[in-house]
């Protein structure tokens, strides 16, 4: 193994053996850190270059495809509009002042297409609900990824609920609908499968809890309120993290990132740590990222900063640098080496710095608006704006791009990579993106 790959993979958390089986198993890939092991990838496509095939998705979701064997698995909604009135009287309780999207019905569905052709093999219904929250609308009601593990696919809708799909046979295994949130914006966290344990957050404005499933039943394993002093806001209370699986000092733990503080846990839901952000912090989305015995964070709305916590040797993490410029409230951080990179949700302002030290080496403007986390693949990062433009840029300190393609539709959902090939989830298709053997080769 060379110098570059040895440090590389320094900087990646510890991930599970099982779910390390999957090629593609969760949001952002093996270890969720946002890293692909395929190569040959390419670096431009277009509607009619680099295409294998485009297959046309029902419903309406954010969430981003996982891989297992010959199957692409991701999650959609059916969404049945509130009529006019409905929603006029529904709306009388909301306390916030964003533009929402308000449903009758919405049915939760898992989609499988065939890797090698396109083709839709199955469509199954998760759950069904009348007269769900409303969401943002720039949100979905499947915007969580799924994870899936030995041939068992768990998802994670919010409030709205938890499913376990039985992949071989297309049979749902159970359900649990019993922990509820107000979110005020609609279902946004990822789960995590480690163990015997399905864990999620449900940080609402109501009520702000990580909580375990038992993944074998669906039953409540257990649940531990956020225990950190909240801004007495509600709407400065709610969070759409995705915990982390991390080895601290030898001992694997939860990171969870909530409003205004980051937590610790072990398996049984015990806090063991909290370290606070130090400004008010609310509304997360972003994923942290791990390395050089550091966890690296976005703090979220409000006044967004990038924290880089040192854990290494220390009871409980403790700040080591901070940067307030430009940090992302959706868009998770890319680590890469020594270099930590992450881009504006609005005007796309990509900053790289040294992420030992919090130096900055550059900071670029890419332009277009931004939901979906960056990808490391290939030697090349990834980026991808809701406009549907993808920039590829080069590793490294001194900005560089290498080439630039537009699809048509909006991309939230981030990118999955097997074989030589990238998975491209837009708000109506699923594209399968590749070079051909014989440009592969050329390449080389």
């Amino acid at each position: 193994m060379n110098a570059t790959k040895l440090l590389l993979a320094a900087a990646l958390p510890l991930v599970s053996a099982s779910l390390s089986a999957a090629e593609w198993p969760e949001w952002r890939g093996p270890g969720g850190q946002g890293h692909a092991k395929a190569t040959g990838l390419p670096a431009s496509w277009s509607e009619t270059k680099n295409v294998t095939w485009k297959t046309e998705l029902p419903g309406r979701a954010w969430s981003s495809p996982v891989i297992e064997g010959n199957n692409i698995w991701l999650t959609t909604a059916l969404e049945t509009p509130a009529r006019k009135e409905d929603a006029e009287r529904r709306l009388k309780s909301n306390t916030g002042d964003q533009a929402l999207t308000l449903l009758e019905r919405v049915e939760l569905r898992a989609l499988c297409v065939d890797r090698a052709t396109g083709q839709l093999t199955r469509n199954i219904l998760l759950l069904s609900l009348r007269e769900p929250q409303w969401v943002h609308a720039l949100n979905s009601y499947a915007s969580g990824t799924p994870v899936i593990e030995d041939g068992k696919l768990y998802c994670h809708f919010g409030a709205m609920g938890n499913a376990c799909l039985d992949t071989r046979a297309g049979k749902v295994l159970w359900t649990n609908t019993d922990l509820v949130v107000m979110h005020e914006n609609g279902p946004g966290s990822t789960p995590v499968v480690w163990k015997n344990l399905m864990v999620f957050h449900l940080d609402g404005s109501d009520r702000q809890f990580i909580a375990a499933l038992d993944k074998r039943t669906g039953k409540l394993a257990w649940k531990t309120t956020r225990s950190g002093e909240m801004n007495k806001n509600p709407q400065l209370k709610k969070s759409y993290g995705t915990p982390l699986i991390l080895a601290i000092n030898g001992r694997e733990q939860i990171v969870s990132p909530a409003s205004d503080w980051i937590y610790g846990y072990d398996e049984q839901g015990k806090e063991l740590w909290r370290v606070k952000y130090g400004q008010l912090g609310f509304s997360l989305t972003p994923r942290p990222v791990a390395g050089h015995g550091m966890i690296f964070m976005s703090s979220g709305f409000m006044k967004a900063q990038i924290l880089a916590l040192k854990y290494q040797g220390l009871e409980k993490p403790e700040l080591a640098w901070r940067y307030e410029k430009g940090a992302p409230t959706m868009p998770s951080p890319l680590l890469v080496g020594n270099e930590l990179y992450f881009i504006t949700d609005s005007g796309g302002l990509l900053t790289c710095l040294d992420a030992r030290t919090g130096a900055e080496h550059y900071r670029e403007r890419l332009g277009g608006n931004y939901s979906s986390s960056p990808t490391f693949a290939d030697g090349k990062i990834y980026i991808h704006s809701r406009e549907g433009l993808t920039t590829v840029v080069k590793p490294g300190t001194k900005f560089a791009v290498l080439e630039k393609s537009q699809l048509p539709g909006k991309i939230f959902a981030s990118l999955a990579a097997a074989d030589n090939a990238l998975f491209l989830r837009t708000d109506t298709a699923l594209y399968r993106i590749e070079e051909k053997a014989g440009q592969r080769a050329a390449a080389r």
